[in-house]
């Protein structure tokens, strides 16, 4: 079995901020986990109504922060100020397939597509710190073009540490099944990706030779899980007061205002498959107010 080191936690756009890694943290000291992917432009331009531009990571352990972007200049510049702050390594976004990153900026999977761009950011961005530099990159852009090795092998040549690879097509998106197979013998570490969620899907990708696992929609709601996988901890008797806790460090993060209305879509997924949930995610999307937001997580909870 993989140990706690070899399982990381997922870059997950508008979920791994920084309040969520806290609560991961509980459960998962020394577990290697991402940053939402951040926008190159954004980091460099220190625009202010981005507040992860602004986070620290010297006091959060492990943590990779992940960059997006397709400009090699811009990009590397992303990357040490991101070294600055503490971040433990750096990863490439390669995999993201919305269109706002993959087609309109060309950047995310759109590297698949052009191999060369790729391997002039992944040069830039190793030059550019001293800390490890990986990828995240998916099997291919569609099904007549999985190519994902030979931009593994760029990567390698590029100096880079190690390969995340998820097991779709940025033609799938997140749709149907992710489906990894043997792992090539590489001079690098590469991670398996999509899908799994319990420790029978981790020996299916520890059998297949990945070098480790990396754990993404499976968390939702679920911030022990990790904790679980590597046997650092059970689920907790009372979810509610971590659902609680959760909210107090997205209050801390964001502010009243915007904390209640994003902490929604998680009060939404750590009720998932309780009793009386679908009541619950009505009444939770029409509050407003901090106080009744904590009030119907306690009658819900009974915590």
């Amino acid at each position: 079995m993989f140990t706690n080191k070899q399982i990381f936690g997922a870059p997950l756009a508008g979920i791994t901020d920084k309040p969520f890694r806290k609560m991961v943290r509980l459960f998962s000291p020394d577990s290697p986990l991402y940053t939402e992917m951040i926008s190159c432009h954004s980091l460099v331009g220190m625009h202010k109504n981005c507040l992860r531009n602004f986070d620290r990571y010297d006091e959060e352990g492990n943590i990779g922060t992940q960059i997006f972007g397709a400009e090699p200049v811009l990009m590397a510049e992303a990357a040490k100020i991101l070294q600055d702050n503490g971040a433990a390594w750096i990863d490439i976004n390669m995999g993201c397939p919305v269109p706002k990153v993959a087609t309109r900026s060309g950047a995310g999977a759109y590297l698949m597509r052009d191999h060369v761009l790729a391997g002039k950011i992944m040069t830039a961005v190793v030059k550019a710190v001293k800390i490890p530099v990986s990828i995240k990159t998916r099997l291919g852009w569609d099904d007549a073009h999985k190519d994902w090795q030979d931009l593994v092998k760029i990567a390698v040549d590029c100096g880079v540490s190690f390969v995340a690879l998820h097991g779709r097509t940025r033609a799938q998106l997140y749709l149907g099944n992710s489906e990894l197979s043997p792992k090539p013998d590489f001079p690098i570490p590469v991670i398996g990706n999509g899908d799994i969620k319990n420790v029978s899907d981790l020996e299916k990708v520890q059998n297949l030779g990945y070098d480790g696992a990396m754990i993404g929609r499976a968390m939702l709601g679920k911030p022990w899980l990790l904790g679980e996988l590597t046997g650092k901890c059970t689920k907790p008797g009372n979810v509610g007061n971590v659902v609680l806790q959760h909210l107090d460090s997205m209050l801390d993060y964001y502010g009243k205002r915007t904390a209640v209305q994003m902490f929604r879509k998680h009060a939404a997924w750590y009720s998932s498959g309780m009793p009386n949930s679908a009541e619950f995610r009505i009444k939770v999307n029409q509050l407003t107010e901090e106080k009744d937001l904590k009030l119907a997580i306690r009658e819900f909870w009974s915590c």
